[in-house]
């Protein structure tokens, strides 16, 4: 009775260190599968991320074909030249709000049967895009012109809007300086959309634009200014002596019109100019 006391009791101990191992190894085994968990996940955010970059590829190559290369190319040189002025949000949001002014003018062109060149910004003078065709006369000219302003007013309401809003001072001044850029472009001289907006008024009104603009060229001592006035002087010179038959003749109506909607689309930004500020 005595040894089968003893043999249960070591059959028992036994028992009890086999528990105890078994309870001591599961840890490590609970833990190898949570790294294997880990690295599983791992490995499936790494394949997400590669195939997250290979669509942003895709579509970049798709921008790249719609936009032409010296669009994209000159935009990241802008941004870049920017930003070493006012920062990378600043410089991305300032681009873009160009690109949006620019798009009013092709989407114009479109509407009228104009082919357009891509856009091409330029640093710190701005940006353009070239007509590949003659306008039918001086009020297709117009409306061409003034589709750049008008959207790209749109879009600069719209951050100055957003950034009362939220709050956000980046947004208020990238609203700010997008509703000044525009009004900037209004001024009625050649080659600025003013001046080709201002083509569709007699020629007394051509003399009275660029009148205004050695006024703003006087209140503001712009160098960017007063290269637009020398090449605004010599489109003017050229336009009166060599004049297009039929060019600028237009009904008093659309050019009523025409002056109106003008005369509109500055009052909106000179109204917005100190809103938030």
């Amino acid at each position: 009775m005595t040894d089968g006391s003893e043999a249960e009791r070591r059959s028992r101990e036994v028992e009890n260190l086999r528990a105890v191992y078994q309870s001591l190894q599961r840890p490590g085994a609970q833990a190898r599968t949570r790294q294997s968990h880990r690295g599983k996940a791992a490995a499936g955010v790494a394949v997400a991320g590669f195939l997250f970059l290979l669509g942003k590829a895709k579509f970049l190559g798709f921008l790249a074909g719609v936009l032409k290369f010296k669009t994209l190319a000159t935009m990241l040189l802008s941004i870049g030249a920017y930003a070493i002025e006012w920062g990378w949000l600043f410089a991305l949001g300032f681009v873009l709000l160009m690109f949006v002014h620019e798009m009013g003018h092709a989407l114009a062109m479109r509407a009228e049967g104009i082919p357009a060149g891509a856009p091409v910004f330029i640093p710190f003078v701005g940006a353009f895009i070239a007509m590949h065709g003659q306008p039918r006369d001086a009020g297709v000219e117009a409306r061409v012109a003034m589709a750049g302003p008008v959207v790209g007013s749109l879009a600069a309401w719209a951050v100055l809007g957003a950034g009362l809003a939220l709050e956000q001072r980046l947004l208020l001044a990238l609203g700010h300086t997008a509703v000044l850029l525009n009004l900037f472009n209004l001024v009625p001289v050649p080659p600025l959309d003013g001046g080709r907006i201002a083509g569709a008024f007699t020629r007394t009104y051509w003399l009275i634009g660029y009148a205004l603009g050695i006024v703003a060229l006087l209140v503001t001592w712009s160098p960017l200014l007063l290269i637009v006035l020398v090449v605004g002087l010599w489109t003017l010179v050229q336009r009166w002596r060599n004049p297009v038959p039929g060019y600028d003749s237009l009904p008093p109506r659309q050019r009523t019109l025409i002056a109106l909607a003008y005369a509109a689309l500055v009052t909106g930004l000179v109204a917005t100019l100190s809103v938030g500020s």
